[in-house]
This record gives structure tokens, sequence and C-alpha cells, in this order.
């Protein structure tokens, strides 16, 4: 199997154990995962209702880019770095990008 179809893999399974992680919790909002692989986009979607407020909000965003894993959004308590990490991703190939450009140098992982 080539690398970005590991990827690719890797990352659904990791979005998907997150939607059976979250499950549990009481929530009044539709989660749902999107994958798109022809564009190497994937996300996590809220979708729903909270008293009279529509609530929609996308917790995680993660894109293929030029063979690396960026990790766009993360807006939990799961660590989605950790799962990718164990999932078989080496450091070198995830991208923090919910840092900006000129602080990644200080991570552990990619630049870009």
């Amino acid at each position: 199997m080539d690398k970005i179809t590991q990827y690719r893999q890797s990352v659904e399974t990791v979005l998907s154990d997150f939607i059976a992680y979250i499950s549990g919790s009481p929530s009044t909002t539709d989660r749902f995962m999107v994958a798109d692989n022809e564009q190497d986009t994937y996300l996590v979607f809220d979708l729903g209702w909270q008293k009279r407020h529509r609530i929609r909000s996308m917790p995680i965003l993660i894109r293929i880019i030029n063979d690396k894993v960026w990790v766009e959004a993360d807006n939990t308590d799961y660590i989605f770095v950790d799962r990718l990490l164990e999932a078989g991703i080496p450091k070198e190939d995830i991208v923090l990008a919910f840092h900006p450009p000129e602080m990644r140098k200080y991570t552990e992982f990619a630049v870009a």
C-alpha cells in the first residue's frame, strides 16, 4: 500500500474512533465525519440545536497536502496528533497547521 492510501485510511480510522468515543456523551447535535478522498479533506462536523441557537461547528479538520497530514483544526481534548502517531504516521509527515507558519519550527513536527 502506498503512503497516501495508508494516510487516508489512518485519518479515517482516527476520526471514526473519535466519533465512537464521543457517542456516549449527551449532545443535542448530530456528529458526523466527512471524508473526501479526491481532495484529501477529512472533518468531523456537529450540527443541531441547543435551545434556540443553531449549532454548526467543525472540531476537527485534517487535510493531506504534498504527502503530509495537515492538522488544520483540533478543537477537542482527544489529542488527534497522538492518535495519528499511534496509527503509524511519523512526526515528519504531520504538520500542525493550526500554528502560524513561523512557529511550526519550534514543534517536533513538520514545518510544511
